[in-house]
């Protein structure tokens, strides 16, 4: 049946409920959410952090935010797979738009998205944060600690991040080290998940490797998430270069041996007893991507994170 309007992210009134909009057309918010600035009510806002100038390869991630809403477009209109229901039904979730960023003043980035977060998480709404590169995890991290304490990391990634840092430097590949040495996660309740490269410190988080999650079934990777978060309020934190090559070529450094995006969406399915407070999906780089193979894959993490919090919303008011 044809649809009796369109650009639902700027015409509904409702913060739930689907679109009926085109899979090829209307505005393209993410899932088709309402675009506003008013998160009034909100169970999640989606957020995007247009800023890459922290990549030590291939840039390009500050163009993630809008290949992930273009993607998603086509997600709405259905029960959610794998999840058997309409998201939207109950669960309310607004488009907030993008961060506002000075790009010919990078030292100003952390401040300026750590208080724009705040800003958000004060309403009580669950945020999910599209990057971007990885480095805005580190002010998003601060801004949740603010609320929760120190958090459990679930860090999805090829890399560890946990490079030399000065507190000072703008790199994506330090986050983690300069969070652990700050006290806004606990190592001890930390794990990161397809870690294919070799940094001088670990801090103690546990590390599942490339080659170990290959040889893992996807109920075991989450209960290795789930025994080592151990009921702690979980930040999530996902890399698209997680995945192999194969699954997301479009993105800043790619490592090969990853694993599939069947897999890794599986897994996040299946930690739905996660306390998870916040998340994020980073370096999606669209301008090496074909057939937006990874912005689809990363429109589809994100989609997942809100799966798991309208379960948890079903659950809680059953």
């Amino acid at each position: 049946m044809p649809a009796s309007g369109i650009d639902h992210a700027f015409t509904t009134r409702s913060l739930t409920g689907r679109s009926g909009d085109p899979t090829y057309a209307g505005a393209l918010s993410f899932m088709r959410r309402k675009y506003t600035k008013n998160v009034a009510g909100a169970d999640a806002i989606v957020w995007g952090i247009p800023f890459d100038a922290a990549v030590t390869n291939r840039p390009g991630a500050r163009f993630g935010p809008q290949a992930i809403r273009r993607a998603a477009a086509i997600m709405d209109n259905d029960p959610q797979y794998p999840f058997h229901m309409d998201l939207f039904e109950s669960l309310k979730v607004v488009d907030y738009g993008d961060c506002l960023l000075d790009n010919g003043n990078h030292q100003k980035t952390p401040a300026a998205i750590e208080r724009e977060a705040r800003k958000l998480l004060a309403s009580g709404a669950f945020l999910l944060s599209l990057g971007g590169d990885h480095f805005v995890t580190w002010p998003l991290l601060k801004a949740h600690a603010a609320v929760h304490g120190p958090l459990a990391l679930v860090q999805f990634d090829a890399h560890q991040d946990t490079w030399f840092d000065d507190g000072k430097r703008i790199d994506h590949g330090s986050f983690v080290a300069r969070a652990v040495r700050e006290g806004v996660i606990d190592p001890d309740r930390s794990i990161q998940v397809g870690i294919r490269t070799h940094a001088p410190e670990d801090f103690g988080i546990k590390i599942l490797y490339g080659y170990d999650v290959e040889d893992m079934r996807a109920s075991d990777i989450a209960y290795a998430i789930a025994e080592r978060t151990a009921g702690k309020k979980t930040y999530v934190t996902f890399d698209i270069d997680c995945l192999d090559p194969a699954y997301a070529p479009g993105t800043g450094t790619p490592v090969s041996g990853g694993p599939s995006s069947s897999k890794i969406l599986s897994v996040l399915r299946q930690m739905d007893h996660i306390d998870m407070v916040g998340a994020d999906v980073v370096e999606v780089a669209p301008a090496y991507d074909h057939a937006d193979i990874t912005a689809i894959a990363a429109s589809t993490v994100a989609q997942h994170y809100l799966g798991l919090l309208a379960a948890r919303k079903r659950r809680e008011t059953a």
